[in-house]
Order: C-alpha cells, then sequence, then structure tokens
C-alpha cells in the first residue's frame, strides 16, 4: 500500500474547485482538477497515477463521507491520515 500525502495547498484548491472554502488554483492546475473530476475510469487512473496528490483530494471530496472535512482539515494545516487505497470508483 503506498501512502499519498496531500498537502494543504492542493486540499484548498479542491476544496474551492467544489465550493466548499479553500482558495482557487491556477489555471492549469484548476484544469488538472477539473479534469480529474470529470474523466472516466480510464482515465482517471492514469492521470491518479501521474498527480497522485491531486487525484487522492478529488476522490476525498466526492466519494468520501468525510472527505471535505477531512480536506477542511488539511487545509488548516492539521495532519490527518488519509487512506491511500480507498475504496472508490476509479
Amino acid at each position: 500500500m503506498s501512502h499519498t500525502t496531500i498537502p494543504p495547498e492542493v486540499a484548498a484548491h479542491v476544496l474551492s474547485h467544489f465550493g466548499r472554502g479553500g482558495y482557487p488554483a491556477g489555471d492549469w492546475t484548476e484544469s488538472l482538477i477539473t479534469l480529474i473530476d470529470r474523466a472516466d475510469m480510464a482515465n482517471r487512473a492514469k492521470l491518479l497515477a501521474a498527480f497522485p496528490e491531486c487525484g487522492r483530494a478529488v476522490l476525498l471530496a466526492k466519494y468520501d463521507e468525510e472527505g471535505i472535512a477531512t480536506l477542511q482539515r488539511i487545509a488548516q494545516g492539521e495532519t490527518v491520515a488519509v487512506d491511500s487505497s480507498p475504496n472508490v470508483p476509479f
């Protein structure tokens, strides 16, 4: 099992993307977050392999009941353990 650490900045960008706080990313990063959010399963897996921090944060926001709260804690600088192998569609 690999370990993916989500930096506070990434958490804040993903929160902003989903309208749940945080702050906006730059154009390139926002486009990446949007691609991960909208990708089909095959392409999402490729994006997650290339950009694990953004990918994991998007998956948390979309599929984990506590994902938004977890990202909010990360964005505030708390150290939060995040399961790197979630049982979510991708």
